[in-house]
């Protein structure tokens, strides 16, 4: 049955129009050298096209708006906003009028009507208008079905429905990437990727850590007027297939610091919540799922340093401070032992005993040492043993040392 068939069986008539910002007019201008035929007769009729920009006829960009002529396409993120009308076209009053507005995705089917009681009565040349609103959260094709039942004056039940499918694309191309620092603290590099094919203004990008963690954004600088400025610079707009990254530095909350480092298997991070505008303010946003990256293992004894110097002159004792942390779920009693390389040299007793250490506790141990050799020294040579059962746990490449020497040479 084709639709001019529909339309003479039906008292009513269903239209339906996407809501949507208009779009900037477009030609093609025709234009010739003088000496041809029609001489100027092309650029006068240019000139005086209302559509045209004063100046700049040949341009394919007008300065008027036209309104959209389809559905089109929707990114993830936005939302679709749909103006329904039902139209009495015939010449008698209809009665129990209900209009219905269903969403179908692939995956599950969306009341978006925003009422569902039923019109008593619709006169001839009258219509019920109604808007609506979802913001898309698919991927893939979307099919709008808007349904219309009614009474006849004669008590006849008519029904009729039209389907509008459209395609929801993906807007951004999200990669995220994990860097676990010495200390409990993480980062994480966000590339962001525009696969649009206009660009955007980005109007946020934030990252809303877990319950375990506080974030710091790493994407200002300080000008020279102390104030913080985007890295990006003040017109934040990304370019069709552009790529940013933007990083975050997380770091445990007080009261989880010292359970941080036991946490084993898959860590929750936090999610990404990204909001744009597009040319002519359209507003989108996506929050990604829950981010999780894999702890880093730190066996049964974690030990890291807590305390170091940048740079320390040669053969000269210098301190530094580590931190043990029983990782296991059993008491230690720990032996400590310090080992010396070819350039790092221990001071003090090694094969001290340091005591028993409970699950989840630590201690801070001061230590001092000497380096014999110039440049970046890599500090090594720690033995840990749990005398409880004879297990050795051995540090090599603790942490990097700059050693310098405190003799300067006058040339003079």
């Amino acid at each position: 049955m084709d639709v001019s068939q529909a339309k003479q069986e039906h008292l009513l008539a269903l239209k339906v129009m996407r809501l949507t910002k208009p779009t900037l007019f477009t030609n093609l201008p025709v234009t010739c050298e003088d000496r041809d035929l029609p001489g100027d007769l092309f650029g006068r009729l240019m000139r005086e096209d209302s559509s045209t920009i004063k100046g700049a006829e040949i341009l394919m960009l007008g300065e008027m708006l036209t309104l959209p002529q389809n559905f089109g396409n929707i990114f993830l993120g936005e939302t679709f906003s749909s103006y329904i009308s039902v139209h009495n076209d015939s010449n008698q009053v209809v009665k129990d009028i209900l209009v219905k507005a269903d969403l179908q995705t692939s995956s599950q089917r969306l009341n978006l009507s925003a009422s569902n009681s039923a019109v008593a009565e619709l006169k001839p040349e009258c219509c019920i208008d109604d808007v609506i609103h979802h913001e898309v959260k698919e991927i893939g094709t979307h099919i709008l079905v808007c349904a219309v039942s009614y009474t006849s004056q004669f008590g006849e039940k008519l029904y009729f429905r039209k389907f509008f499918k459209f395609q929801v694309l993906k807007p951004l191309d999200v990669k995220t990437k994990f860097y676990n620092a010495e200390t409990d603290e993480v980062f994480l590099e966000a590339q962001i990727q525009n696969i649009t094919t206009s660009p955007m203004f980005m109007e946020k990008v934030s990252l809303e850590p877990s319950m375990m963690y506080n974030v710091t954004e790493l994407n200002t600088v300080c000008s020279s007027a102390n104030e913080e400025e985007s890295t990006f610079g003040k017109m934040s707009y990304l370019q069709p297939m552009d790529t940013r990254q933007y990083l975050y530095c997380l770091k445990p909350k007080p009261e989880y610091a010292e359970k941080a480092g036991i946490i084993k298997g898959v860590t929750v991070i936090g999610k990404l919540d990204i909001v744009w505008k597009t040319n002519l303010g359209e507003r989108g946003r996506l929050q990604t799922s829950q981010l999780q990256r894999m702890a880093p293992g730190y066996g049964d004894i974690r030990l890291s340093l807590e305390l170091i110097p940048d740079t320390v002159n040669l053969e000269e004792p210098f301190d530094i401070v580590c931190k043990i942390t029983n990782c296991s779920e059993r008491t230690m009693d720990l032996l400590l032992e310090m080992c010396n390389t070819r350039s790092i040299h221990w001071c003090g007793v090694s094969g001290r005993q340091l005591g028993k250490l409970s699950p989840a506790a630590f201690l801070s141990l001061p230590l001092t040492l000497l380096s014999s050799v110039q440049g970046l020294q890599s500090i090594s040579g720690l033995r840990l043993t749990d005398t409880f059962l004879k297990r050795t746990y051995e540090y090599d490449d603790i942490a990097q040392v700059c050693v310098v020497s405190p003799y300067t040479h006058d040339d003079s």
